[in-house]
């Protein structure tokens, strides 16, 4: 009983740090739909934005930047991971980036504005 009592701390460690990179593996997939997303919909025309914020979860802190030039566009989302551990920085952020070609139909549309 007692070695159990000793080294209950180490299990319990051992099992948040497990649950702590399931959140790092949670906000990357996050980021990547997001900015998928974002550049789908700029590609297109529409608010790469909305959309990018759109096909996240709500509760995570994420930044999306929307860059066109020439034949595509480029999303890129930077998304904070939540911390589950009270000893470890709060500063981690997992970044990605989407490139999707221009639709015709959207480009000819700002060419002939």
């Amino acid at each position: 009983m007692l070695e159990f009592a000793g080294f209950l701390p180490i299990l319990l460690l051992v099992g948040l740090a497990a649950i702590q990179l399931g959140l790092v593996g949670y906000a990357a997939n996050q980021a990547g739909s997001g900015a998928r997303a974002a550049a789908r919909a700029a590609s297109q025309g529409d608010s790469g934005e909305a959309a990018g914020a759109a096909a996240m979860d709500g509760g995570l802190t994420s930044s999306i930047g929307v860059s066109q030039g020439g034949a595509t566009t480029t999303a890129t989302v930077e998304v904070q991971v939540p911390t589950l551990l009270p000893f470890v920085d709060t500063d981690w952020s997992v970044t990605k980036e989407a490139t999707m070609p221009n639709d015709d139909d959207a480009a000819d549309a700002a060419d002939a504005d």
